[in-house]
């Protein structure tokens, strides 16, 4: 099938554009050059792609994915940039997609492949590229973590705790795999926890209970790996709510695992908060080897006290260097004391011992933290971002930023987070107002941190001196209401960047992916809640936290039901053919980059390769053809390579 696209000609030296569809036929007039342009089929897998293989596209979780060479803020319009196709899935999307290049399926070939979770407890493995083939249009694999037929089935909301009827519309209908997996590349595994409902053994088979488990997949087949899966379980010292002869134990039916996988020093580690602040209940950060899957880590936030979850509006744990865990928890239990052992509401750096513990190796907590508690301020709703250390000062070099819902953006010294202040919180390295809550994370770029806040205009706050400007660099003209937004960003090394972000839209129930100009906010390159007609079947539906994944010219968006794929449409962009020579050079948006080939046709029927272009530094590419004399009338179009 033809995409819409300009067909040209050339007519007594002059260059005329018409605007309309190229389809299965050619205009052959005297004197004329008739250029057209085919969307055809295919994939091809590049050394040196970009992969995401984690929530927010890095373990630091500054959002960045810093190698994109297609989409630029000349590529990304209306003209075109859009939605290419959208691959059904069984459930609502949560987690953020994640992208795998050159994937080796059994009997499918290579394969770039974007990988899908959803709350009916399945992962998808997609073509990332294509849908329009029999072989890319179904999932190259799909798993499923539930058997109705022996009674396991994914739990609801109603049924999320340990008692009925508990429902208080923080999901909709089930509650199956929410926080996003991580990928570890090297071993070709993908882990992802899901939630089930299942069966007592016989003669108890009447009585149901709620387990969760740690899966590590076969990225290439979706076979589980030796030794998976493994159900989740804990047990610490403590007399906090709920605990019973001294010790607080794991209870999945009260717990979500809501933040995206961490995967570090060959640990994958698992965070959990509660369903609905429904007591008893605390905040856990379970770690598991990811070869043997074996436990080798455990911490509760408030083994003595409660509450304290670690959910981050589904931000994943960040590490440094060094292999320090940072999280942030929410409304919970603080002892205001030197060495506390409760930490809600808090920054905390956790250190992994030799006996499967992780401890408090430093902390943050507000003065306001017991006022933040009663009024249900978390600061835990949202994630702890890694700094660079281009962005450090001599006294403080190792930065780590976060914010929740008490609307203020923390900045603090990695090495000496500041504990806690009782007056007042000048202990840390900054404390700005941003006006509102935050819900999972800034996104970093160009030494400036992006913050996009509920209800109001997405901000870039630039560096000076290892301390964030009040004033914002840049801001955009329109803003992000009920949750606000996680921003990510695409570039190309410093150059072309694009803050991506999905948010609410004045329909109810549909969301929208926006682009702008990383240099200038006030420039909204796209938007696809405009572009698209009301009532449209190819409008985002609604899911909480959402998270655009861009990797290598595609973004990938989960909805209710799908992910959507947006890219660029292939296109002749422009020619010129120069007097006498006869020499042609054509402008394209290649959607596959330098993959991307110009065919040449005198008929329509016999195609030759000519070349795949040159790309130019702003995600445009440029082909060049010298004729040889009395060829005549040439047409040409872009493939796709088998």
């Amino acid at each position: 099938m033809f995409a819409r696209s300009p067909l040209w000609y050339h007519q007594r030296k002059e260059i005329v554009l018409f605007n309309r569809a190229i389809r299965m036929r050619g205009v052959i007039l005297r004197d004329r050059l008739v250029l057209g342009l085919l969307g055809l089929v295919g994939v091809a897998t590049v050394a040196g792609q970009t992969s995401v293989l984690t929530q927010h596209n890095d373990n630091a979780r500054t959002g960045l994915v810093p190698n994109e060479t297609l989409l630029t803020p000349t590529t990304v319009n209306t003209n075109y940039f859009g939605r290419l196709f959208a691959q059904p899935v069984d459930g609502p999307v949560y987690a953020q997609p994640l992208y795998l290049p050159g994937v080796l399926i059994p009997g499918k070939g290579a394969h770039n492949v974007v990988f899908v979770a959803t709350q009916h407890d399945s992962v998808y493995a997609f073509d990332a590229d294509h849908n329009n083939s029999p072989t890319n249009n179904a999932p190259l694999w799909h798993s499923s973590f539930i058997n109705p037929a022996a009674g396991i089935t994914v739990p609801s909301t109603l049924d999320a705790v340990d008692f009925p009827y508990q429902d208080c519309s923080t999901f909709v209908g089930e509650i199956g795999i929410v926080g996003t997996p991580v990928v570890d590349q090297d071993a070709g595994t993908l882990f992802v926890v899901a939630r089930t409902k299942e069966p007592l053994p016989p003669p108890n088979n009447s009585t149901f209970v709620q387990v969760q488990r740690l899966h590590a997949l076969d990225v290439a087949t979706g076979v589980e790996r030796p030794n998976s899966p493994v159900v989740l379980a804990a047990s610490v010292p403590g007399t906090g709510d709920g605990s019973s002869n001294s010790f607080v134990a794991f209870n999945p039916a009260r717990e979500v695992q809501r933040p995206g996988l961490l995967l570090a020093g060959g640990v994958v580690y698992v965070g959990f908060a509660s369903y609905c602040d429904l007591a008893p209940y605390h905040g856990w950060l379970l770690g598991y080897d990811s070869h043997s899957m074996q436990q080798v880590a455990v911490f509760n936030t408030a083994p003595n006290g409660s509450h304290g979850g670690i959910w981050m509006g589904g931000a994943g744990p960040a590490v440094d260097s060094s292999n320090f865990v940072y999280c942030m928890t929410g409304d919970g239990t603080f002892d205001v004391s030197a060495s506390p052992t409760n930490y809600g509401d808090s920054f905390l750096k956790l250190c992994q011992t030799n006996t499967n513990t992780l401890v408090v190796a430093d902390y943050f907590t507000p003065y306001n933290q017991a006022a933040l508690y009663q009024g249900d301020e978390d600061l835990g709703s949202g994630g702890a971002v890694v700094l660079p250390d281009s962005v450090g000062s001599a006294l403080h070099p190792h930065l780590l930023a976060g914010a929740g819902k008490d609307g203020i953006l923390y900045l603090l010294d990695r090495d000496n987070m500041g504990h806690f202040n009782p007056l007042n919180n000048s202990q840390i390295v900054q404390s700005l107002p941003i006006s509102s809550p935050m819900f999972g994370l800034p996104a970093f770029f160009n030494q400036r941190l992006y913050v996009q806040t509920v209800g109001q205009f997405l901000k870039a706050y630039a560096f000076t001196n290892g301390l964030l400007n009040a004033i914002p660099f840049s801001q955009s003209v329109d803003t992000a209401t009920f949750r606000g937004a996680i921003p990510s960003i695409s570039a190309n090394g410093p150059n072309n960047g694009i803050v991506w972000q999905v948010t609410p839209t004045p329909t109810p129930a549909v969301f929208t992916l926006r682009a702008y100009d990383a240099e200038n906010l006030a420039h909204k390159l796209y938007d696809s809640y405009t572009t698209m007609p009301p009532g449209s079947p190819d409008q985002l539906s609604f899911v909480k936290f959402l998270m655009p994944t861009i990797a290598n010219g595609k973004v990938y968006v989960g909805t209710t039901n799908s992910v959507a794929v947006f890219g660029l449409h292939p296109r002749i962009l422009s020619i010129n053919i120069q007097p006498g020579s006869g020499v042609v050079r054509l402008g394209l948006i290649c959607p596959e980059g330098a993959n991307d080939l110009v065919q040449i046709s005198a008929d329509l029927v016999h195609w030759t390769n000519v070349g795949p272009g040159t790309p130019n530094t702003d995600g445009t590419f440029t082909f060049t053809d010298a004729p040889t004399q009395g060829q005549g009338t040439r047409f040409y179009r872009l493939v796709e390579p088998e």
